[in-house]
């Protein structure tokens, strides 16, 4: 299964630095990084907001595990958003792309 992993990162810097290391690991086969966004959410019982950059990542379902390991090991948040979402229709050369770049 084709999914789409969304991953918040605090800056440039450190989304440019995971969506690297994602793709030299063969873990996805694309990342887009979008920002800057602003992120209003519940944090330690407050309502608090951030800037940050938005990853849109390629990947399968099968790697999903992986991705989160080694985001977790790179990220500077004590929970970062981390969340995969299926894909339920695609260009069929598209998802083969990504298939074939996964290995």
């Amino acid at each position: 299964m084709f999914i789409i992993v969304l991953i918040t990162a605090a800056n440039k810097k450190e989304a440019s630095r995971i969506a690297a290391k994602l793709l030299k690991e063969k873990l996805v086969a694309c990342v887009n990084v979008v920002g800057k966004i602003s992120s209003f959410f519940w944090w330690q019982g407050k309502i608090d907001n951030a800037g940050e950059y938005l990853l849109l990542v390629k990947s399968k379902k099968g790697k999903f595990a992986s991705i989160v390991k080694l985001v977790k090991s790179l990220h500077s948040y004590e929970t970062p958003e981390i969340i995969a979402v299926p894909v339920i229709a695609g260009e069929k050369k598209y998802l083969g792309w990504i298939d074939e770049s996964l290995g």
